[in-house]
C-alpha cells in the first residue's frame, strides 16, 4: 500500500519537528499488551452445566444481536478472529465459569487446572498469554447480594474456597505459559440501601480476603488484583469492596489495585488516579471500560477519558508497570466487531500518547509558559496520528483502515449469522 507509506514518512516529518521519534513510538506500542475479556463473546453466561438466566450480581446484558457464541469452541473461533483484526501482542482475560466442566458440571468450590487445560493449550497454539477471574456472582450462593462478605458462614466459606481454586488455576496458567497471570478479584457484595452495620461487612470481607491470601504463589506465575466499584444493579447505596477499601487493603498487603473507568462517579477521572496510586504501589491494573450513565460496561471508544489514561501511563513512563485489560459485554452489536472496536481503541489512545511532544510540553510547563504548553496540546490534536496507525497495522499484518469492518461483516455473514 504504497499511500500508507508515503503518508507515514510525511507524518513522521511534521512529528519530528516537534522532537517525536515515530519509529520508537511504534516500537514501544508493539510491546504493549491488552488483555481482551473472554465474556464479551457469549453476554457472561459461561459454560457451566446449569441453564444460566443471565449474569446476575448487578450486572446486565442488554441486546439480542444474533450469534452469541454458545460453547467453548465458538467462542474460541470468535476470539481468533477478533486476534486477527487487532495488531500488537495479546493476552486473554478468562473467568472461571468458562471452564470445560463436563456435561455433568463442577461445583465451584471443586474447580481446578485440569478444567483449563484446554485453553491453556489453545493458548499456546495461539501465541497468547492468559489472564483469570474468580466468578462471585450468577449463583444461587450469591442470591442475597453477599458473598465474602455475606454473614452466613456457610457462604462465605463457599465463596472463599472458590477464590483460592481460582488463583491456583492462575498460577498454573502463568507457569505454562511462562508469564505471570493476572488473578483479578471482583466481587458483587452490597445492598440496595445503607445497612445498619457497614464496619461488620467490611471486617468480614477483610478475614476473607486474609484467608484467600495466605497461599503464596511466585510472582513469576501469579500476580493478585482487586476492583472496586461505585455501585451496582440493587447494589445503588452501598458497595462493600469500594474503591477506597480495596485501595487500603492492595497497598497495605501488597497486592494490585484494579482501576476500572466504569466504576466511578461520571465526573472523576481515573487517568488523574494512575499518578496518585502509582506513588505507592510499582503496579497498577486498568479495566477499561466505558460508564454511560448508570451503566459501567459500554464498549470502549476513543474518546478523552481513554486518551487521557493512556497519556498519564506513558508520561510516567508506567506502561510495563500498568496492566491493561478491556471490560464490556454489549449483546446489542456484532460482538466480534464490539472485541475488536475496543482494542484498536485502547492501542489508538496509547499511540496517541506515545506521539504527543511530551519533551516539549514539559519544557514549556518548567519555564512558567503556561501558554504555550496549552497551545501545544491543542495543535498536537491534528498532527497526523491516522498515517502511523494505519502504517503499525500495515506492518504488523492486520486490517488498515474500515478493512476491520468489512472482515467482521464476512465473518458475521459466514459464521455467526448461521448460528440459532
Amino acid at each position: 500500500m504504497p499511500d500508507v507509506t508515503r503518508n507515514y514518512r510525511m507524518a513522521k516529518q511534521q512529528y519530528a519537528k516537534l522532537g517525536v521519534n515515530v519509529d520508537q513510538a511504534i516500537k514501544q506500542l508493539s510491546r504493549i499488551p491488552i488483555s481482551l475479556h473472554c465474556w464479551q463473546g457469549d453476554d457472561v453466561t459461561g459454560f457451566e452445566s446449569r441453564s444460566s438466566a443471565g449474569v446476575g450480581g448487578g450486572l446486565q446484558a442488554t441486546g439480542n444481536f444474533p450469534g452469541r457464541a454458545r460453547d467453548i469452541d465458538e467462542l474460541r473461533m470468535d476470539l481468533a478472529q477478533a486476534f486477527s483484526l487487532i495488531p500488537g501482542p495479546h493476552r486473554l482475560n478468562l473467568h472461571a465459569i468458562y471452564g470445560e466442566f463436563g456435561t455433568e458440571g463442577v461445583a465451584r468450590n471443586k474447580i481446578g487446572p485440569e478444567h483449563f487445560q484446554g485453553w491453556v493449550k489453545w493458548a499456546k497454539s495461539q501465541n497468547l498469554k492468559l489472564d483469570f477471574n474468580a466468578t462471585c456472582f450468577g449463583h444461587p450462593m450469591a442470591d442475597s447480594g453477599f458473598t465474602l462478605s455475606s454473614p452466613d458462614k456457610g457462604v462465605r466459606k463457599f465463596w472463599i474456597e472458590h477464590v483460592k481454586r481460582c488463583r491456583a488455576i492462575g498460577a498454573f496458567m502463568g507457569k505454562s505459559l511462562h508469564s505471570p497471570c493476572i488473578h483479578n478479584l471482583w466481587i458483587p457484595d452490597g445492598s440496595k440501601e445503607v445497612p445498619a452495620d457497614r464496619w461488620g461487612f467490611r471486617a468480614r470481607l477483610k478475614d476473607s480476603l486474609d484467608q484467600i491470601y495466605s497461599v503464596k504463589y511466585n510472582s513469576a506465575h501469579l500476580k493478585d488484583s482487586l476492583e472496586g466499584k461505585l455501585f451496582g444493579i440493587g447494589s445503588e447505596s452501598y458497595v462493600v469492596g469500594s474503591h477506597e477499601f480495596y485501595l487500603g487493603y492492595a497497598l497495605n498487603k501488597g497486592r494490585i489495585l484494579c482501576l476500572d473507568l466504569g466504576h466511578f462517579h461520571p465526573t472523576e477521572s481515573v487517568a488523574d488516579k494512575i499518578s496518585a496510586v502509582m506513588q505507592f504501589s510499582d503496579e497498577l491494573l486498568l479495566h477499561l471500560s466505558r460508564g454511560v450513565r448508570w451503566d459501567s460496561d459500554h464498549a470502549v471508544i476513543l474518546n478523552d477519558e481513554l486518551i487521557d489514561v493512556a497519556r498519564e501511563i506513558i508520561r510516567a513512563q508506567s506502561s510495563g508497570n500498568v496492566y491493561l485489560a478491556t471490560d464490556f459485554f454489549d449483546a446489542s452489536i456484532n460482538r466480534i466487531g464490539a472485541w475488536v472496536l475496543g482494542a484498536r481503541s485502547v492501542q489508538k489512545a496509547l499511540l496517541m500518547a506515545l506521539l504527543e511532544p511530551t519533551q516539549m510540553l514539559m519544557k514549556y510547563e518548567a519555564s512558567g509558559d503556561n501558554f504555550a504548553r496549552l497551545g501545544l496540546k491543542e495543535e498536537a490534536k491534528t498532527l497526523p496520528i491516522g498515517a502511523v496507525w494505519d502504517y503499525y497495522c500495515l506492518k504488523t499484518g492486520v486490517a488498515v483502515g474500515t478493512d476491520w469492518l468489512r472482515q467482521v461483516k464476512d465473518y458475521e455473514t459466514k459464521v455467526t449469522a448461521k448460528r440459532s
